[in-house]
């Protein structure tokens, strides 16, 4: 299976360690977003709570249905070492492909 992504993000590694992080989004997902232009907290709602506990259960369901990732969905993230980065010489923008093939077991 081949995939078309574009590089969304670089960030480095959140512990320090020699590798970067690189965010993917897909070709039809990017192609989505710019025809309907969505809020990184998704689609605003309005709830309504006449106690402290609806109001957590509410608040509980309104932040997780952002994702997790405040607007992250959908992206795909791969942990490169610096060598690996620097070889690829990859930027946001830039056009990439993953191709996954699946390794073929000899009856074990």
């Amino acid at each position: 299976m081949k995939k078309e992504f574009v590089v969304k993000s670089i960030d480095s590694a959140p512990d320090g360690a020699p590798y970067v992080v690189v965010s993917l989004s897909s070709i039809k997902d990017l192609k989505e977003s710019t025809q309907n232009p969505q809020s990184p907290f998704g689609t605003p709602k309005v709830m309504g709570f006449s106690n402290m506990n609806d109001m957590m259960k509410d608040l509980n369901k309104m932040m997780s249905g952002m994702g997790g990732g405040m607007g992250m969905q959908g992206v795909t993230q791969l942990k490169l070492e610096m060598h690996e980065y620097k070889e690829m010489n990859l930027s946001v923008g830039d056009k990439v492909f993953l191709e996954m093939t699946k390794a073929e077991s000899l009856g074990v």
